[in-house]
């Protein structure tokens, strides 16, 4: 069981927390994702959902890599 749980400790979450957290981050992903594929065909479309949701994302994952490395998990 330790395969599950080792990862998740070493960045102070629990496999339950970081469950929630990776679920999170991978549909926004998917979401972004999907709107800039929609953007490439329809530019008039999702102008800035896909950079919203990089930078959205990007300050969320910065908040927890500072609060994991200052110990705080």
């Amino acid at each position: 069981m330790r395969i599950f749980t080792e990862h998740p400790e070493s960045i102070g979450e629990t496999y339950f927390q970081h469950l929630k957290h990776a679920l999170c981050f991978g549909l926004k992903m998917a979401i972004g994702g999907i709107a800039c594929m929609i953007h490439a065909i329809f530019p008039f479309l999702f102008q800035k959902t896909g950079s919203r949701a990089l930078e959205e994302l990007h300050s969320k994952f910065a908040k927890r890599a500072n609060k994991s490395a200052n110990g705080k998990g």
